[in-house]
């Protein structure tokens, strides 16, 4: 039942005909909005925009301490928010792109701080859900790609869990029905010259490792 006085955010369905654009003007004019993703339902803002990253921040109760991953609608898009891309990446982006693995980058200077959480490096990946890379497409490349949920939480896998959790705290739900019980994305860093998972999903670490 809703709550008095609290309307739910605005709903389209995935196969309506102009959700792509809908979405990303949506995105591109400072608000948030849930999109469907290879892994679960993410929070997509502008990862230039401030004041949306401090808005998605809030409404997530995530620490700043905490960085945000992206998504990229492709390999170009790379050098406007990386310093390089180290060649142990290589074979990972040419086997594993679009997909469930992200990549922790040097970050370019200009990145704001909240997206980083200052750690001076970046995580992205592209995503292998067409809708999800052609949002971001459309929205200039790039877009967060943080879980809808609150920090600390099990991610949202239909739009009406995120409604139900987020009520009218978002702007728009891009409905691409019930996701599958995939895990999230795995995240791979560089330490000491070599390849580190930092987080293990979707794909395993000794699948990564062997490159």
């Amino acid at each position: 039942m809703k709550r008095q006085g609290i309307s739910p955010c605005r709903r389209i369905g995935a196969d309506q005909a102009d959700c792509s654009s809908t979405a990303a003007g949506v995105i591109a004019a400072g608000g948030i909005v849930a999109i469907p993703t290879e892994t679960s339902y993410g929070l997509a803002v502008d990862p230039w925009n401030h004041a949306a990253l401090e808005r998605l921040f809030t409404l997530k109760r995530r620490p700043p301490s905490k960085a945000v991953l992206l998504l990229v609608d492709s390999t170009t898009t790379l050098p406007r928010l990386i310093s390089h891309i180290p060649e142990l990446y290589n074979p990972l982006i040419a086997t594993f792109w679009p997909g469930p693995l992200t990549l922790v980058f040097p970050a370019r200077e200009v990145l704001p701080k909240l997206l980083t959480a200052g750690s001076q490096t970046v995580g992205i990946r592209i995503s292998s859900n067409p809708l999800a890379t052609r949002i971001c497409r459309y929205a200039g490349g790039a877009i967060t790609a943080t879980s809808a949920n609150f920090s600390n939480s099990e991610p949202a896998r239909t739009a009406d869990e995120i409604i139900r959790i987020f009520q009218d705290q978002i702007d728009l739900v891009v409905d691409g029905g019930e996701l599958g019980q995939s895990r999230c994305s795995t995240v791979v860093g560089i330490e000491d010259g070599k390849l580190k998972v930092i987080r293990e999903g979707e794909i395993s670490g000794p699948a990564l490792l062997s490159f």
